[in-house]
């Protein structure tokens, strides 16, 4: 009787986790592209702050509030009298100021 060889199992080789930026890159390419529906997506709303409610509630002036968090004072100016608006990522930030400013402040600290 011939003795059978039992196969050892096969590790699945694991993602690297550059693979799987890749492959989520190329499927958010598909999908913007029409080509896969097949994908999940979240949106998410970003919220509108108000930055002079935000900044007057802190007690801070336009020039302190712009440094304490890094944002051009004259930018900071546009926004409250209405001739501009924050872009996304910065309405972010912002509502973080609104609720957590002392996280905001301790990163920009460590970073310094």
């Amino acid at each position: 009787m011939a003795s059978k060889q039992l196969s050892k199992p096969r590790k699945m080789k694991r993602k690297t986790v550059g693979e799987s930026i890749i492959r989520g890159l190329e499927q958010a390419i598909s999908w913007t592209r029409g080509e896969n529906d097949d994908v999940h997506v979240t949106l998410v709303q970003v919220p509108q702050v108000d930055v002079r409610k935000v900044r007057t509630k802190m007690g801070l002036s336009q020039t302190q509030f712009a440094t304490k968090f890094g944002l051009p004072p004259a930018t900071l100016r546009n926004w409250e009298q209405g001739r501009a608006r924050p872009d996304a990522p910065t309405q972010v930030l912002l509502a973080v100021i609104a609720k957590h400013p002392e996280a905001v402040e301790d990163v920009l600290r460590k970073a310094s």
